[in-house]
């Protein structure tokens, strides 16, 4: 069966976001690199997207190279960001590198939590862990369960263009998922995204059983701590 991240991310995805420009981008890059050091570093983007994180991990002096299963994204990616060392289509569940490779890996603007079982994250955190050097760094950028349980908005509307959109959000599973579906008013289609509500410490868990010690942990791409009301969960671990 086809799952709803391999139907999503394509041109529907890049059309009804195009908000989602390169400052926040840079913000969380720049958080990146006040801890992490990027020079010369060689950097896996998993999930890049279309390539807004990219760039400005090359920017700060890394090699990056950008992974993701869309290749409409990756065409996006490969348009933008021509400084990046190479892009490479799959599946972050099969990553296709050798050991120790990377210097750091980064997934960011909440690029997990797509799986329905949550051993199929665990064993993407310790893959991504095979692949860092000793001392190497992994960096998620989540979203904030709490904060998603605490201010979900069931339903609102948007236009996107000539398209109205509108959008119901919903949990599912006792809360452990957060349910969105985009209706699009004009033809009919509907669109599907379900991420699971990992906590900061669901994640820390999960960093500490593949061999990561956390060291540093955020609330905002401008360094606020993490608490209930923080948009963001930002998590930095250390290969041990």
């Amino acid at each position: 069966m086809t799952e709803w991240f391999e139907q999503w991310f394509g041109e529907e995805y890049l059309q009804l976001y195009p908000h989602r420009d390169g400052e926040d981008a840079q913000r969380v890059v720049a958080l990146i690199a006040g801890v992490v050091t990027l020079p010369r570093a060689q950097v896996l983007d998993l999930a890049c997207g279309p390539g807004r994180h990219a760039k400005h991990l090359a920017a700060h002096g890394a090699t990056v190279t950008g992974f993701d299963l869309s290749m409409p994204l990756l065409s996006r990616a490969k348009h933008r960001s021509s400084g990046v060392g190479r892009w490479v289509r799959g599946d972050m569940r099969y990553l296709p590198f050798c050991g120790e490779i990377f210097d750091v890996v980064v997934n960011l603007f909440t690029s997990f939590g797509y799986f329905a079982e949550d051993q199929e994250h665990l064993a993407v955190i310790r893959d991504v862990a095979r692949t860092l050097t000793p001392g190497g760094m992994l960096v998620i950028d989540y979203l904030n369960a709490d904060f998603v349980r605490s201010n979900l908005v069931d339903k609102e509307e948007m236009v996107v263009g000539s398209r109205r959109v509108e959008i119901e959000r919903r949990l599912t599973d006792g809360g452990r998922f957060v349910v969105k579906e985009m209706h699009l008013a004009d033809d009919g289609r509907s669109f599907l995204e379900r991420v699971r509500l990992f906590s900061q410490h669901d994640l820390a868990q999960m960093m500490e059983d593949a061999d990561l010690t956390v060291t540093a942990r955020f609330g905002s791409y401008d360094g606020d701590p993490v608490s209930t009301d923080s948009p963001r969960t930002i998590l930095m671990a250390e290969r041990r």
